[in-house]
Order: C-alpha cells, then structure tokens, then sequence
C-alpha cells in the first residue's frame, strides 16, 4: 500500500473572515493559525503548504483577560546598547492594533520558509469597511 502525499495543485485554498470584535487574543490567534495551516483537513501534511486566506477585520477591539492590557509589554530592540525598547498593550493597541494580532500569530506559526508563506495569506484590518479599489 502506498502512502499518498499531497501536491500543492490538488488543494484550492478558501477565504475566511473572521470579525475580531470582544475576542481573545490567544483563542483568536490559536483558530486563525489552524486555518492558514488548514489543520482540520484530512491530507494536512507539515511540510506542504495547503493553507488558506484569513481575514481579520476590526482588529483593534481585541480583548485580553485579566490585567495584560496594563502589564503586558512589547519589546523592541534596536541593535544599540541601552536602546531595549518597549510599548504596552493598551499603547499598541492605540497605535497599531493590527500588529498584536501580528505578533501572537507570527509567534505561533512554524518559523522559515513555509510560515512566511503562511503569513503572507494573513490580511488583517482595523475596521469592517474594507474599501475595494476599481479596477479600469
């Protein structure tokens, strides 16, 4: 009996929308990677990519529980001694909302190149109108 691996013809990739409004954060981010992977499928393979688009709208009404929107912090360091900088949730969330959900979702898909290849089918938005240009 052989073992069947999938190609990556055979797999025709669907649009998810997924409306973020009074979500968690991790719960959030845990749903939206199994569909970039497209996990629940029957012939998920690691090591191909037969993922789908996610798109994420109103982004910046995301919820976290307990105290992280006070305490939580978002570091960045810019290469130079003494320069480790760091921004709140409740910061960020003000600023760029769409880079939390960035953030814990990069962190949680595989890292290379088949998770760049994952992200890249990401789209996140601040808002529900997503403004379409016309095309002449």
């Amino acid at each position: 009996m052989k073992t069947t691996f999938p190609k990556n013809n055979s797999h025709i990739p669907n649009w998810y929308i997924i409306d973020a409004n009074e979500k968690t954060l991790g719960r959030l981010s845990v749903e939206v990677c199994s569909l970039l992977k497209s996990k629940k499928n029957s012939y998920f393979y690691p090591s191909v990519d037969q993922g789908n688009f996610v798109l994420i709208i109103n982004a910046q009404n995301i919820k976290v529980s307990g105290k992280k929107a006070i305490q939580k912090k978002y570091y960045k360091y810019t290469q130079k001694p003494g320069h480790l900088k760091y921004l709140f949730f409740k910061d960020l969330k003000l600023k760029y909302a769409s880079r939390i959900l960035e953030r814990a979702i990069i962190g949680m898909l595989p890292k290379g190149v088949l998770g760049k290849k994952y992200f890249r089918k990401l789209f996140i938005y601040n808002t529900n109108q997503i403004l379409y240009k016309k095309i002449k």
